[in-house]
């Protein structure tokens, strides 16, 4: 999908603003700084500041400095701004540079990726006059800020609206009510080709989430249950489901072989060639009994199954009598960070050393075909050997099932 999208190099954006102001500012190249011609009639032609005056090069230096919040301030300042900060070609460029790097997406941030791969905007198109009361012009073109700030994870809590007071009296009254034990079947390629399995480190992870139960009982030797504890005062359950038992995924792994998986059965394909799964009998009983799912993908080089991975996921959320509206987790999971890796989400700005997400967020849901599913999903960043982003994951899960955090 990457390869498809269209890349936007800096010289079009600037070549774009610097058109734009020189239509705004017309006299932009004589500035005249003595003070006697402030009082000098323009005839009417608005003034450039200080800042309107900078080379449109150091102008977009500076905002690929701002976030995304603060490019929305500065476009507040002025009308010349206001017009400056909302050039799509502009925000285009912002997602393509900023996308491989959300470390999680969901299926209300989830951004159009087919606006990127239409062609460019047409320079003429691009630098109508965008004063303010002249629109009608930006109608026809499609509005990436708003893919940008909708998908950003350092945006998305600024236009969530505030919780109304009585929700706050309705949750102190729920918490002395006992909930049930939220449950979810956990599945996925990413829970047995890494290096680090990510089962085992929550169990010995106290620190991220304490074992509050081990049940006895397995699904056919496939996998069995596990209780946890969120915030010290919510519990779920984790149900694991293997592709095969123990003894035969370790005897695959020293032969660097894929296992068979003994969750699905493979029925064919349909027409467009796409390979149609049913889930086991056992895989069955538990989609009945869960709240969700958590998917562990494989999001390493080489990782991932192709278009099976999304046809597998559909095979569980399409079972008999499954509601639509269960949650789906996918843990996008690498055993571990790069040396020296640091993640950024409240500046856009990213060098060599933040590259340390192999498939990005935004490529996962893409690969997995979760923007054509039913069922609200996200997407979460996790690293099996810190177990960094899983927190997050978990939180958006059990507010999807309705817990009260």
């Amino acid at each position: 999908m990457a390869g498809k999208i269209q890349q936007l190099t800096e010289s079009v954006v600037i070549r774009s603003l610097r058109r734009f102001r020189d239509r705004y500012f017309p006299n932009s190249g004589k500035v005249v700084r003595d003070d006697l011609t402030l009082g000098v009639d323009t005839g009417g032609q608005p003034q450039p500041s200080f800042l309107d005056t900078l080379p449109v090069d150091m102008q977009f230096l500076i905002m690929t400095f701002l976030s995304p919040v603060d490019i929305c301030c500065l476009g507040a300042t002025s009308r010349y701004w206001r017009a400056m900060v909302r050039d799509p070609l502009l925000w285009r460029y912002f997602l393509l540079r900023d996308m491989p790097y959300w470390p999680s997406i969901d299926h209300v941030t989830m951004p159009q990726l087919e606006l990127l791969d239409a062609p460019l905007i047409n320079e003429d198109e691009s630098l109508d006059d965008r004063e303010e009361g002249e629109d009608k012009g930006m109608e026809s073109k499609i509005d990436y800020m708003s893919e940008y700030l909708k998908g950003c994870p350092s945006c998305r809590q600024q236009w969530l609206p505030s919780r109304p007071a009585y929700e706050v009296v309705t949750s102190f009254f729920q918490s002395l009510v006992p909930s049930s034990e939220p449950r979810y079947a956990m599945f996925g390629p990413g829970m047995e080709q890494l290096d680090d399995s990510l089962v085992t480190r929550l169990m010995h992870a106290p620190d991220v989430l304490p074992v509050s139960g081990i049940p006895h009982r397995q699904i056919i030797g496939i996998g069995s249950g596990i209780s946890y504890m969120f915030n010290n005062q919510h519990k779920f359950n984790i149900l694991t489901l293997y592709s095969d038992n123990r003894s035969e995924r370790e005897r695959a792994k020293v032969k660097q072989q894929n296992t068979s998986n003994k969750l699905f059965t493979f029925e064919g394909t349909d027409d467009s060639g796409y390979p149609i799964y049913s889930p086991a009998p056992q895989v069955q009983q538990v989609c009945q009994v869960v709240d969700g799912f958590i998917y562990v993908a494989n999001a390493e080089p080489g990782g991932g199954e192709g278009e099976s991975e999304g046809a597998q996921i559909r095979a569980v959320l399409s079972a008999p009598g499954l509601s639509k509206s269960r949650p789906l987790l996918v843990l996008s999971c690498v055993s571990r960070e790069e040396l020296g890796a640091v993640r950024t989400t409240s500046l856009p700005t990213i060098t060599s050393r933040n590259r340390a997400r192999l498939t990005p967020s935004v490529h996962m849901a893409k690969r997995l075909g979760l923007p054509q599913l039913v069922n609200p999903w996200m997407v979460q960043d996790t690293v099996t050997e810190s177990l960094s982003g899983l927190l997050d994951g978990i939180s958006w899960l059990l507010r999807c099932s309705g817990v009260k955090l």
